[in-house]
């Protein structure tokens, strides 16, 4: 099973059924766009192999609406909670306080997961969702037969961190005791998120490495007009979501302010939570430099990866996702905090020739960034080799590999838990 260059999620329609198997896929973050990306490619690869299946993505994310889905999925949002620096959450948006709010989030799915009743549940990344809100629903769901999977990113954390954290919340528990699946959504060549953990007896069967998730161009191509820069050989800098990357914009509009020879113009694509304060200061910088153009928010980020000749990013799983899908020469500097996710992915990744890395000195404790630094950077990056020269199989067979897992759930028209109970009817 492959995945062409092209989204064909929504080409073909199937006539809908009462009786056809259902997926819930749980995402609980609301700031940025990495959960609900990895989320909504997954749904929309699972109804392109299952035409006739329905399933639900239940998130916290302001900007789903934004996103394209294939015919078969949709979504439910619950109230959104924030991640402050310091590691506390509070409501996004509502007046209540953050116990209250999680208390609406866990009935709000447990409602959902009652009238949905799926027939195989994904969970990303947190296995009992946030502060446990999760695990009410996934009970019942064990009850009723469901298959319970637990969908990972190649890298959490550093393993004592990822330890600590799961041992507090009770996940480790549910690794053994709650999932029947434990996907991880990379190569175990490249990085292990479970290392490190107790006790991986009770749960190293369960663990599937799947490869990284190949993205595709999103199909109908919209109409949309993309600056001038993009007509011929561009740089896209792209910071993810934005909220934490206005170290990286700032270099590279730095860089270019300081050396007039970087050879490829820049689109710089700003992401939807960043700043506006920091989002004018950077336009006004951009506006004098003749190379340099910048958009706001772009959901349909492939079309952009696509096109562009070279690419610098922060470094987060979706967009090094899309870096490996569209084969693009791309350098990669990574946050440090609050999680070392980004550097340890951006290491590896250096190491086995997919990208190259380079590491900001303020985010180490420096006191400021060398704009020549990153221009020799970009001077150099349109020459380097793209990803597939590195020659790593199965790289990218991430999707499907989870649509072959899931078959046996998925590919029969009548859902198996149906079946299952009217052959114990008629006996």
């Amino acid at each position: 099973m492959s995945l062409s260059l092209i989204d064909e999620s929504g080409a073909r329609r199937a006539p809908g059924s009462p009786h056809a198997p259902r997926v819930l896929i749980y995402s609980h973050d609301t700031f940025g766009l990495g959960h609900i990306r990895r989320c909504r490619a997954i749904a929309n690869s699972l109804v392109a192999s299952y035409p006739h299946i329905s399933v639900i993505i239940v998130s916290g994310s302001s900007v789903i609406s934004s996103f394209q889905f294939g015919d078969g999925v949709d979504y439910v949002r619950i109230p959104g909670v924030e991640k402050h620096g310091d590691g506390r959450y509070s409501p996004h948006h509502l007046n209540l306080d953050l116990g209250d709010t999680l208390r609406l989030r866990a009935e709000i799915i447990k409602q959902v997961a009652l009238s949905f009743d799926p027939d195989v549940v994904i969970v990303d990344k947190e296995p009992l969702g946030l502060r446990g809100e999760l695990l009410p629903s996934l009970e019942i769901l064990r009850r009723r037969g469901a298959r319970i999977v637990l969908g990972l990113r190649d890298v959490l954390d550093e393993p004592a961190i990822v330890h600590d954290e799961w041992r507090q919340s009770g996940a480790l528990d549910a690794l053994a005791n709650v999932y029947d699946d434990i996907f991880v959504y990379g190569l175990e060549g490249i990085y292990n998120p479970l290392i490190g953990l107790p006790n991986q007896q009770l749960f190293a069967d369960k663990i599937r490495y799947t490869g990284y998730l190949k993205r595709a161009v999103p199909s109908p191509m919209p109409p949309y007009r993309h600056p001038r820069i993009t007509k011929g050989p561009f740089i896209l800098v792209t910071p993810g979501g934005g909220g934490d990357g206005a170290g990286v914009i700032d270099w590279v509009i730095s860089a270019y302010e300081s050396d007039q020879t970087i050879e490829l113009p820049a689109l710089i694509v700003f992401g939807p939570f960043m700043s506006r304060e920091k989002r004018k200061e950077f336009t006004d910088r951009i506006a004098r430099l003749p190379k340099l153009e910048s958009i706001g928010f772009e959901p349909r980020l492939e079309l952009l990866m696509n096109r562009a000749h070279c690419v610098v990013a922060m470094g987060g799983y979706n967009t090094f996702c899309e870096i490996l899908s569209f084969d693009k020469p791309a350098l990669i500097v990574p946050r440090v905090k609050p999680r070392l996710e980004q550097a340890i992915r951006a290491e590896r990744a250096d190491s086995l020739r997919l990208i190259d890395v380079l590491h900001d000195p303020v985010q180490n404790g420096e006191s400021q960034r060398d704009p020549l630094q990153m221009a020799r950077a970009l001077c150099a990056l349109p020459t380097r080799q793209p990803p597939s020269q590195a020659f790593l199989p199965n790289l990218l067979d991430g999707l499907p590999a989870i649509s072959r897992a899931l078959a046996d759930n998925l590919a029969s028209p009548v859902r198996g838990r149906t079946l299952a109970q009217n052959a114990m009817a008629a006996g």
